[in-house]
């Protein structure tokens, strides 16, 4: 069955992808993606926090905790969970800890045996000797992640791509509009004030198209050509079409502070 298939396998840091960025992030986008064109998703595992005496003492929060897990479960992962330790450092702090590093590791070592494809969610500098090995087996490592994310991570994987221009992953922040995308900016002239924004659209098999707009730095009122300039800029906006000239181009443009 899997034969001609590309073999995926998803591991999610999952504190590390809340705290910077990814709070609310649709696991089932993640599926969809993963499991697109000629892949077939074997894996999906992902690391979760748990603080056992919150669980035990605040009835909200083991509700709120719980029914996010069975989400995670909904849509094919596997939960694995690392519980908060509670310790008081050499200078009398309190100090919380739930690191699922290791977990994670030992986990995507030991199935990568029979995976071609990995899919690794975090910005964490830590898993870079994770991907070097793992790319040492034969695997294809991607990682995915939104804000803080190392740079020696990016430049280590096979590739990167931010999870906030993944369409659908992450909710918009300036409105609802269906038209309503994320983007980088390329090209830009700043003699002129005009440049493309690249976005990514999903075909109908689920595969991620890089496509570009024309944009005219006045349809951003509070951008400046510093921001533009910088291709790590990303900046949400409508499409529409120009009604003097009938061209299609970026409106509404708010640079997305991440």
């Amino acid at each position: 069955m899997y034969n001609d298939m590309l073999k995926t396998g998803i591991y999610v840091d999952a504190e590390n992808i809340r705290m910077c960025g990814g709070y609310g992030m649709r696991y089932d986008v993640l599926v969809e993606l993963a499991g697109s064109g000629n892949a077939a998703l074997l894996r999906a595992n992902s690391y979760v926090a748990e603080d056992r005496e919150r669980t035990k003492d605040d009835a909200e929060y083991r509700h709120k905790l719980y029914r996010y897990h069975d989400v995670l479960r909904q849509c094919g992962f596997k939960v694995i969970k690392k519980f908060v330790k509670h310790f008081v450092d050499d200078e009398g702090i309190l100090t919380t800890k739930a690191n699922a590093d290791m977990d994670l590791a030992i986990d995507a070592l030991l199935q990568a045996r029979n995976l071609d494809r990995i899919i690794l969610l975090t910005g964490d500098s830590d898993f870079i000797r994770l991907i070097l090995a793992l790319q040492n087996m034969g695997c294809r490592v991607e990682v995915i992640a939104f804000k803080h994310v190392s740079q020696e991570l990016k430049e280590c994987a096979d590739n990167f791509l931010s999870g906030y221009l993944i369409p659908g992953l992450l909710p918009f922040t300036t409105g609802g509009d269906h038209n309503r995308q994320r983007g980088i900016p390329i090209n830009y002239n700043a003699e002129r004030g005009f440049g493309f924004m690249r976005y990514y659209s999903m075909n109908a098999e689920g595969l991620l198209n890089a496509e570009s707009v024309f944009f005219h730095c006045s349809k951003a009122p509070d951008a400046n050509d510093a921001l533009f300039l910088d291709s790590s800029n990303i900046f949400e906006f409508s499409i529409v079409q120009n009604s003097d000239n009938g061209r299609t181009e970026a409106s509404d443009i708010r640079w997305l502070e991440v």
